[in-house]
């Protein structure tokens, strides 16, 4: 029975806990946790679903879900804990043909690039922030290989909030300026996004700080789950057939399952979207894994640097996402990514960072091998933008050198 708006639930011993009893992982299955092995013990936020249902809130979710900015189905309790910045609301782009030939089915771009520090993570740093202030919590820290650590500084910095970002010493260094630009204090470390997310979580223990951590954190898929709503409402109230997403830890597309199971425990939809996992497959140690007895993890080596983890921190809920729902998944390699970035960009003007191009790799893989039903609805998940990450398209880009200024050179260079 759920006395307060929500309770926790264990994704893998399904034990139940109130919100004031835990904060990051279930206490019983943690104690089981190693270095080398996916943490479980991840936990799932409830809803009071069958009150809901009965409710005028379901009403308003249903029909002005922006108007309510789906405060019913989040876990906090004032609309105004928000940041001022506008976070989601993001374009959803028709896109009727690529290289000049009609597609035979419905396209449709979701361009979180367009979120105030140009990616996804920022639906998961709002919401996180929005119960820090709600809970006169002064100080947040992340452990990212960029993203999540500029989203953080960027929703703190508007708001006066203290941000502590712990990277890899290899991130990108336009994420890495955008951490110092919004003030946050960033923490480099010599090793992986792994390293520094354990280091991070060490910090919480010692010092108190609040952690924004994905499959630590349970609001960070509540705040990733708002994506699902939007295009549940952007396709008129109704799921596309196909949603191509990303994926490094699994939270993002934890988070896409998420909302849309919310919408089902209510009644609003009627079945789930086919959710389609999208890897390098020099970062597959998730989707290589799902069907594994025993977890193999392999060294991530990917240009896709936002999704190239060693061990995927929300594997088991990913897994059991995929498995509840049929959910599909592939690996596509890094020079698919790239091209898939071209044409992205040359087709579309959506300029976009390698992680995001791996869910639009993913589609023209589905679609090469004649995978899409004609006239089906089909969702790519665009998670950041290129300018974040300059240096992995190099190799697909080509500058000419300086002309002389006049007409000739000109047309010697163009025709």
């Amino acid at each position: 029975m759920i006395i307060d708006k929500f309770i926790y639930k264990c994704t893998d011993c399904d034990k139940e806990y109130p919100k004031s009893e835990v904060k990051y992982l279930c206490p019983a299955c943690e104690k089981e946790n190693t270095n080398d092995k996916p943490p479980k013990g991840v936990l799932k936020v409830i809803y009071d679903y069958k009150n809901l249902q009965t409710s005028e809130g379901l009403r308003s979710i249903y029909i002005h879900l922006k108007e309510t900015e789906f405060l019913d189905l989040l876990p906090i309790e004032n609309i105004n804990s928000l940041p001022k910045l506008r976070v989601g609301e993001t374009p959803l782009y028709r896109q009727s043909e690529l290289n000049r030939k009609n597609l035979s089915f419905n396209l449709y771009l979701k361009d979180d690039s367009q979120n105030p520090t140009f990616s996804f993570k920022d639906r998961a740093s709002a919401l996180v922030y929005a119960y820090a202030k709600e809970n006169n919590i002064d100080t947040i820290v992340a452990a990212s290989t960029g993203n999540a650590g500029s989203s953080l500084a960027g929703i703190c910095a508007s708001q006066g909030q203290k941000a502590i970002i712990i990277v890899p010493e290899s991130a990108p260094l336009a994420k890495l300026t955008q951490i110092v630009m919004y003030g946050a204090a960033i923490i480099p470390v010599k090793g992986t996004y792994d390293d520094a997310f354990d280091l991070s979580i060490k910090a919480t223990e010692k010092f108190g700080w609040y952690n924004r951590n994905t499959a630590f954190n349970p609001l960070t898929i509540e705040g990733k789950k708002t994506v699902s709503f939007e295009l549940f409402e952007q396709l008129n109230q109704n799921i596309p057939d196909r949603i191509f997403v990303p994926v490094g830890d699994g939270v993002i597309i934890s988070g896409v399952y998420k909302g849309f199971e919310d919408l089902l425990q209510l009644g609003i939809i009627k079945k789930m979207p086919t959710i389609v996992a999208v890897q390098s497959d020099s970062s597959d140690n998730l989707t290589r894994n799902i069907s594994n007895s025993e977890f193999i993890i392999k060294t991530s080596n990917t240009i896709a640097d936002s999704i190239s983890v060693d061990i995927p921190r929300n594997f088991y809920m990913t897994k059991q996402f995929i498995e509840t729902y049929k959910g599909e998944y592939l690996t596509v390699t890094d020079n698919e990514i790239l091209n898939a970035s071209s044409q992205l960009s040359k087709n579309t003007g959506l300029f976009v960072e390698p992680a995001a191009a791996t869910a639009f790799a993913g589609l023209l893989n589905y679609m090469n091998n004649n995978k899409i039903k004609a006239g089906s609805d089909n969702v790519v998940l665009l998670t950041g933008s290129g300018l974040k990450d300059l240096q992995s398209v190099q190799s697909v880009i080509s500058i000419p050198d300086a002309v002389v200024p006049d007409v000739e050179s000109l047309g010697k260079l163009l025709l």
